[in-house]
Formats: C-alpha cells, sequence, structure tokens
C-alpha cells in the first residue's frame, strides 16, 4: 500500500463567494480554522476522485461529491462565545433543553449573510451534518454520535427556507453536547470543552416521487469484512444496500448484504420464506409534502417513512427488486410478475449493463490504497427510471478502518470445555482481553423484543456507572445491538454501552437477525477495537448462562444484571481464524 495520503489543507480549497451552486467548485468553505473530521473526509475524496478515479471506465455513471459548503469551528466559537453558552451546554440540562436554549441564540453576524444568500439559490433538499473535530478519526471514531437534519427547502418564499436552514444549523451544533455525545467523550476520556463543531451543509443525492425525495439505493461498503461467509474472504470487503435515504443503514436497520467478490450470492438463509423476512420493508425519504408541526430539536422533523408499496408506485423497484413465486418457491428477478417483492438489488447488481457493482469495488479497492488502510465509504445512487443508466453515483464519506494485526496464540479446541463461559466462529476483532472482571448482561429469562427500550435504557444507566469507575466490561446481550428498529435488537447508542470492551450478541427462537456492519454503530465498534461474538443459540457452543446467573450482584434491574468475577476472564479472538474464547 502507498504512504499516507496528504491532508487537504483549507487553503487549497474555495472560499464561499455567495454563488454555491452555480459555482464550479464543488467544495466552498465559510470562515477560517478547521473544516472537521467529516469535511476533511469529503474534501480528501474530492482530491482522490481528481487523482486516482478513471471515469472514463464507468462512461455512463457520475461518480463525484455532491456539492456542499462547510461553516468552519471558527463560527462555533464565534456563536458559543457571543451567546454565552457554555453554562447551559456543560450543564446537566436535558438535550431538548440545551437544543432550545441554541435555537433561541443568535448565529454570527458574518454567517447569517452568507447562508441568506445560499439559501435563495439553492431549492433542492439539503442535508446539513455534523463535521467535529472528533468525527472519522481511525481510532475512537465519533461516527453517528452528532445531529444530521435533512430539509426539504421547497418552500416557495426565501425567509421560511433560510429560518429552516439556521435551524438545522443550530442543532448541529446543540447535538455536540447532547447526553450521547458527552458520554462518548467520557468513554473516550477527552474533555468535551475541546470538541469543536464544522457543519456541512450539501445537496441531498435522490429524485423526487410525488412528497418523497430520495436516491433509489444508499449504501455503505467496507474493503475489510469481519463477518465473511461462504467463500468470501475478510479481504473481499463487505456492502450494505437500501432503498432510500441512508438513514436505514446507518441505524441498524435491514439491508442488502453482500460481498462485492460475490455479487449473486444471497445472505446464508434456510429457505426462500426465511430471506423474505429478513428484507427490507420501510424505506427514508425528505418530505417535500405538507409541513410536519414546527419541532426543530427533532432530528427527523423533516424525513418521511414509506413502505414497498408506495415505492412499487413511485416506480423505484424496477431496478432493486426481486419478486417470489410461490408456486415454484424461488425468487424470479425483477418486478414484472406478480407476487411479494423482496429488495436483493439484484437487477442492479446481476444485469451486467448497469456496473454498479464493479465501481464498488473500484472505489473500495482505489480509496483503500490511496488511504494505506482498510476504508468505509458512504454513497448515493440515482438511476434512470426506465434503463436504469445513465446514473448518479454521489460519494457521501470516506473513511479509514482500524484492523488489528495482533497475532493471537488460538487453538480451536479451546473453545469446548467447562471453563468455557462463550465461544464463536463468527467473530469480530482480533486480540486479547484479560483483565476484565465485570460482567454487564441481559437476563434470558426476562428478555423479551416488546420491552428493548426498557433494556436499552438499563443498559445505559449501569454503563454510566462503569465509565464514570473507569472500569470496562464484558456486554452479553440478544438481537441486534445497536439497531434503531427495537424488534431486531436493542437500540442503544454507542455512547450508551461505550464501556464494553467484549461484546456477546446472543440470539433466541424469537430474536433470530443477522448482524449488520453497516452502522455507524460499528464504525465505533472497530475504531474502538472492541471484541464482538455472535453465538447462534443452536449453535455447538452455547453461552454458560448457569454459571453466569451463579456470580455475585453488584446490581440487578428488571432486565439487565451487572456482576463481577473473583477473578479476570480470559478473552482471545483470532481474526484470521475468525474465532474466539471467553473462558471462565
Amino acid at each position: 500500500m502507498s504512504t499516507e495520503p496528504r491532508r487537504v489543507e483549507l487553503a487549497e480549497l474555495t472560499r464561499f463567494d455567495r454563488k454555491f451552486f452555480d459555482a464550479d467548485e464543488r467544495f466552498s468553505y465559510i470562515g477560517e480554522g478547521k473544516l472537521g473530521g467529516k469535511a476533511q473526509g469529503l474534501a480528501n475524496i474530492s482530491r482522490f476522485l481528481e487523482e486516482h478515479f478513471d471515469s472514463a471506465r464507468f462512461p455512463q455513471i457520475e461518480v463525484s461529491i455532491p456539492t456542499l459548503t462547510v461553516i468552519t469551528t471558527t463560527m462555533f466559537d464565534k456563536f458559543m462565545a457571543r451567546n454565552n453558552l457554555y453554562e447551559i451546554a456543560l450543564s446537566d440540562r436535558r438535550d431538548d433543553q440545551i437544543a432550545l436554549a441554541f435555537q433561541q441564540a443568535d448565529l454570527p453576524a458574518e454567517l447569517v449573510g452568507d447562508l441568506r444568500a445560499l439559501i435563495a439559490k439553492v431549492k433542492q433538499p439539503l442535508a446539513v451534518r455534523s463535521s467535529s473535530l472528533a468525527e472519522d478519526a481511525m481510532r475512537m471514531a465519533f461516527a453517528g454520535v452528532y445531529a444530521t437534519k435533512m430539509i426539504p427547502n421547497n418552500q416557495h418564499d426565501i425567509d421560511s427556507r433560510f429560518r429552516i436552514l439556521v435551524e438545522a444549523v443550530k442543532f448541529v451544533y446543540a447535538s455536540t453536547f447532547f447526553t450521547n455525545a458527552r458520554e462518548y467523550m467520557l468513554s473516550a476520556r477527552k474533555d468535551i470543552c475541546e470538541e469543536k463543531m464544522a457543519v456541512v451543509i450539501q445537496e441531498v443525492v435522490g429524485a423526487r416521487f410525488g412528497d418523497r425525495f430520495y436516491p433509489q439505493i444508499s449504501g455503505v461498503g467496507r474493503s475489510y469484512n469481519s463477518y465473511p461467509t461462504g467463500h468470501a474472504t475478510p479481504e473481499d470487503g463487505v456492502v450494505n444496500l437500501a432503498l432510500g435515504l441512508g438513514k436505514t443503514i446507518v441505524d441498524g436497520g435491514v439491508s442488502w448484504i453482500y460481498s462485492p467478490a460475490y455479487p449473486d450470492t444471497y445472505p446464508p438463509h434456510d429457505s426462500v420464506g426465511a430471506l423474505l423476512k429478513q428484507t427490507q420493508t420501510k424505506f427514508w425519504g425528505v418530505n417535500m409534502g405538507r409541513p410536519p408541526a414546527h419541532d426543530p430539536i427533532k432530528e427527523t422533523e423533516y424525513m418521511i417513512e414509506g413502505d414497498l408499496g408506495d415505492a412499487e408506485r413511485d416506480g423505484t423497484l424496477r431496478h432493486l427488486a426481486s419478486t417470489y413465486d410461490p408456486q415454484r418457491d424461488r425468487l424470479v428477478l425483477g418486478t414484472g410478475a406478480k407476487g411479494a417483492r423482496v429488495l436483493t438489488i439484484a437487477p442492479a447488481l446481476d444485469v451486467h449493463n448497469i456496473p454498479l457493482n464493479e465501481l464498488i469495488k473500484d472505489l473500495l479497492a482505489q480509496s483503500e490504497e490511496a488511504a494505506a488502510a482498510a476504508v468505509e465509504i458512504e454513497f448515493a445512487v440515482t438511476l434512470d427510471r426506465q434503463q436504469g443508466l445513465p446514473a448518479r453515483f454521489g460519494l457521501l464519506q470516506m473513511r479509514p478502518m482500524y484492523v488489528s494485526q495482533t497475532e493471537v496464540d488460538f487453538d480451536l479446541a479451546e473453545m469446548s470445555g467447562e471453563n468455557v463461559l462463550a465461544a464463536s466462529e463468527q467473530v469480530m476483532g482480533n486480540g486479547v482481553e484479560n483483565e476484565l472482571t465485570d460482567i454487564v448482561y441481559v437476563r434470558p429469562d426476562k428478555f423479551a423484543a416488546s420491552e428493548t427500550r426498557k433494556i436499552a435504557a438499563e443498559l445505559a444507566a449501569i454503563n454510566r456507572k462503569l465509565v464514570a469507575a473507569r472500569r470496562r466490561y464484558l456486554l452479553f446481550i440478544f438481537g441486534r445491538l445497536g439497531t434503531q428498529d427495537p424488534w431486531l435488537g436493542i437500540p442503544v447508542e454507542w455512547a450508551q454501552v461505550s464501556g464494553a470492551r467484549v461484546v456477546v450478541e446472543a440470539t433466541q427462537p424469537g430474536m433470530d437477525v443477522d448482524l449488520s456492519q453497516g452502522a455507524h454503530f460499528f464504525h465505533n465498534v472497530v475504531s474502538f477495537g472492541v471484541l464482538y461474538f455472535s453465538v447462534h443459540h443452536a449453535g455447538k457452543y452455547p453461552n454458560d448462562w448457569e454459571w453466569l446467573g451463579q456470580q455475585p450482584i453488584i446490581e440487578e434491574r428488571e432486565f439487565v444484571r451487572w456482576v463481577r468475577l473473583a477473578a479476570p476472564a480470559e478473552v482471545r479472538v483470532d481474526g484470521k481464524q475468525r474465532a474466539g474464547v471467553i473462558r471462565r
């Protein structure tokens, strides 16, 4: 691999001159100071596309970063200082109280004029995204910790569009000090007073379909796959694809997961019926219809959910869905026949006149070489509604991934025996932990999918105590950790379990779902070097719940128990063999 790439400096970029989308430059900035991690990543993508990407290989796909401007960190400093906001920001006030105080404050006068000039020219949906100094670092990344707000920007009068943009910027500023961000900073042992926020204002990639605006495909691609299946290897990478905005993926919802080395291979499933149950059924778009109730401190204020029936009427399933044929119990490519739709993205991946997978493979390989590390990219795709091509591929993020290269002395025979608490042949991470005596676990006799929000709150309360005491711990849970769909698992933010150094994700007959690797949650798991076990209830290495229930209890709640061992557990994970063991 090449050496570490040169960072793009502010002086190399274009200062915002109130032309924004009329200008030739896709990337501009307002202010001085720093771009923040997310904007720096976008600047690096822009340079990467100029220097490395051969657009002639994909003549019918426009590959670019969506046009954007960045409000640099100096404006954040001025906003905080001139409104005396640090007192309430660093207090113990609730998130909504902090957000309201920020909404009542005034943006710097030198910023207001530029924002009004920007919004006067732009009439398409915008994503107002966080770009803090801490975001998207390889180690201790802050992916998904801060806010993003989508705004429709389709109001007829400039005053309304300007007000909504200003509210969105203030909301992102306020999210710097929300509870999850503060707890995350504490777990990362960073001083929140040192954090500064830049803001990215960027066009949303997509098209309008009635009252919704969304891309046909959103995706997250990784050049290294911690959970390969079948013939795939970790180096083959992994891709998550979903219909609509990428919120579905980064929130840990249901998406289509495949290896770019084997695009026509479906994820493991017992039957077509099982695959039908695992398909995406809901998607997110920007609400272009009737304005919602005014709520500037709600992240999804201007977002709207649709279902597959809505997508069918929009005509967006043509290149994304397969159809279930119940007579032959199999899937048929496309939507030409009647039947249940399954979002396999197969028409776009299997039909060779749309080289989507080849493009993703090319971008992952070249960006990995340019970054001298494994990488993760986020993107959104719009397709021609009839033919698929021409298409637009908007690169939304490219960040390095941390992959441990530690050599672990491990024998598969060690996965069995009376001293084994947990073991798995499906693990994420690589390394050894032998100093952990605290274990937090969801009680198997109390777990219910209907109670996962309560479970998340209990986990957060115990995590807060352990982090404050600087005690790392092992965490045992059921279902998909970090999902925002409570019926798939436990909907925690990373900050709510940030003290966990080892996570064991178990299944039950009523909670038997695949892991999601597309979420921001999992980017944080990887960047913190957390060792992650997936243990199936019907597998050959069941967890020893009985022994765990006999350990001394430090704290017990309705669904969650915190115990402390007399001696540290020994945890070893061998990333090469994809296996790990926890010995008591």
